[in-house]
This record gives C-alpha cells, structure tokens and sequence, in this order.
C-alpha cells in the first residue's frame, strides 16, 4: 500500500521510547537512514538495542544531541529529512507538577519540533504521536460522542490540569500541531491517535503506566479481581505498522485513531488466564464496582475517575485507520502474553 522513501533521511524524536523503537526497527528494516535526536548520543547502554537492529538491517541510524525543551535544537538532525516522526511525549500519571511535568514538555516540545520543521526546506510531512487522550478524558465521554462512538471529529473537551492532565497535555499538544500546521503549505501534518499501548518492547522494559498495570499483575495486585474499567487497547508493534503508514502512504492526512478492541481491564488481563494463570494471580472475577469506589484512593484512583470509567463501555471507531492507512490489529491475546512473557524474561516480573 505504501513504499518508504529512503531517498532522504527521516527523523525520529524520542527513539528510544516504547513506541518509537517498534518503529525505528520498520524504518531500519526498510532500508531508511534514521537522524536520531536523543539528550545523551553517549548513553550507550540506552543506545544498545537501536545499534543492534541497525548492525543487522539495510538501515542506518544517525545520532543527533537534542533537548525537547530547546527551541531549535532539533535543526541538525532534521536537516535534509523528507519525513519527520515526533513520537517524543511524557506518559505518566504520577506527576507532583503537570504542567511542569506533562503540559510544558507536551506543548512546547510539539511547537520545537514542527518550528523547527517550518525552517527545513527538506520536510514533506510530519508524523505527530497524539492520542484517544486527545479525544476524550474518561469512557463516559463516549456516550457523549456522536452516536456514542468516539471518532476523529471529537476533541477533548473536559480534561483539565487539574483533572486527568496527561489527557490535557496531549489535547493542547495537538491542538499546537494543527495550528501550526494550518499556518503553512509546505509540508503535510498527519497525527496518530492510539489508545492505551500494551506489548513487548524493543531493548528491556521501559518505564511507562503500560508496564506498570503488568509489574503490578505479576506481584498479584488484582488477585481478588480487577475492575471493568472501559478502555481501547491496541499492540505497539501495530502502533509502530500505523506510523509508517501515516509517513508513507500518499493520500494519508488528518487525525486517525489506532485502536485494535474496544474492551475494559478485567478482559485485557483475562487474556493471560490461560497461558500464565497456573503460576501467577491472572484475575478471575470483576471487582464490583462499589467496592473500587471505595477502595479508590487508597490507590490512588480518583473517585470522579472509577464513577466515569468503571463498568462504563469505551467505544471508538477505528475505521479511518482501516481504509486509510491500511491497519489490520492482531489479538488482545497475542498482545497481553507476549508482552507479560517478555516482561518475565527481563526480570521484570518475578518468575513463578
């Protein structure tokens, strides 16, 4: 459906993150020479994994000294790139100061990279890590949405910073993506929107909200059951399929949301009943919920949020990244066992 332009360069903010590794091993894999813009181009053992793929791929990937909160420290490693994929954002919920933390980070990194973008003749087209978040705040917002389905037409309109923040940042990031974008005519602005990302990755077990909910399953944490707390799922190794395309493919543009199931927590960790169930607290039972309610802030799950998103459905249409971009999603699953697997492996989870 689509074939990687390897004539330029392409660059790839935050490389070593979670979803970005998947997709530099595409890009690598494709042939394409990476500029790599990271903090620390000498934190080898950070590095490792990226120079692994590189040793063994027609690929090549290039190290660039950049900070996300320096206006115009990008400009070296962008120089010359036909695509940009800015995939660098924060994902946390354990934040003293969000807009410290999350929004400045967020907003002012987006506006760096796409300013930046601006001043490069090279650039054709930038590829912009948004997300659901960026769509919505809590699962009842679905039923709020059009017909009750969450698509690309929504934006968030009530998280706040003080109130899910992270789901602010993203909003305001790319809400400062299009802005920008809108202002010229030069290069084409296209932004995937994932849902919660589960999966294996690529050089150890990073440290984001995905693997948390995984450490916390293998240390027993939801052994009298976990919550049907509504949520999209989808596998980072699609995520990473999805921004090749949104580079690649000609006639992409816009928002798309990258979503494999519409479900909830106590079905995505029931995924791993079969395989790992013999030897660790897989959940067996849904918390009612009442009880998570309660239980909530000793947790430190906000009330508002368990009342907004417990036994409440999350619904979204995943159709435009269907027929657009050409995604087929692989099975919850899949997804779930390989990802606890490789935590295992890692020593991330103790093993049984």
């Amino acid at each position: 459906m689509y074939e990687v332009d390897t004539s330029k360069p392409v660059m790839v903010t935050g490389a070593t993150g979670f979803v970005a590794g998947w997709l530099v091993k595409g890009l690598l894999e494709s042939g394409a020479t990476i500029h790599a813009p990271v903090r620390n181009p000498d934190n080898i053992d950070k590095l490792a994994s990226l120079n692994k793929i590189a040793e063994r791929t027609s690929g090549q990937i290039k190290l660039f000294k950049a900070d996300l909160m320096t206006p115009g420290s990008y400009a070296e490693a962008m120089a010359g790139c036909g695509v940009v994929f800015h995939t660098a954002s924060p994902f946390t919920t354990a934040v003293k100061d969000p807009q410290k933390e999350l929004i400045e980070p967020a907003v002012e990194g987006t506006r760096n990279v796409l300013n930046t973008a601006n001043a490069t003749e090279s650039v054709t087209r930038v590829v912009v890590t948004s997300s659901c978040a960026a769509i919505y705040t809590d699962a009842a917002d679905c039923a709020a949405a059009p017909g009750g389905v969450l698509t690309e037409a929504v934006w968030n309109e009530t998280a706040s910073l003080d109130y899910q923040p992270y789901s602010y940042s993203k909003t305001l990031a790319e809400k400062a993506a299009w802005e920008i974008a809108d202002a010229q005519s030069r290069w084409k602005l296209v932004t995937v929107n994932p849902c919660l990302v589960m999966g294996p990755a690529i050089g150890g077990v990073p440290t984001s909200e995905s693997f948390n909910i995984m450490k916390q399953v293998g240390e027993g944490a939801f052994k009298r059951g976990a919550p049907r707390l509504g949520t999209g799922i989808v596998d980072v190794r699609d995520l990473a399929q999805a921004h090749m395309a949104a580079g690649f493919v000609p006639s992409a543009e816009g928002r798309h949301i990258i979503a494999g199931h519409n479900t909830d927590l106590f079905e995505v960790l029931s995924q791993l009943k079969d395989r790992f169930g013999a030897s660790y607290a897989i959940p067996k039972s849904t918390l009612p919920k009442w009880l998570v309610w309660l239980a909530g802030p000793s947790v430190g799950m906000d009330r508002k949020f368990v009342s907004r998103n417990v036994n409440v459905r999350w619904e979204a249409d995943n159709s435009k990244s269907k027929a657009a971009l050409g995604m087929t999603y692989r099975s919850l699953k899949e997804t779930m066992e390989d990802m606890f697997q490789q935590m295992i492996d890692a020593g991330a989870i103790k093993a049984a």
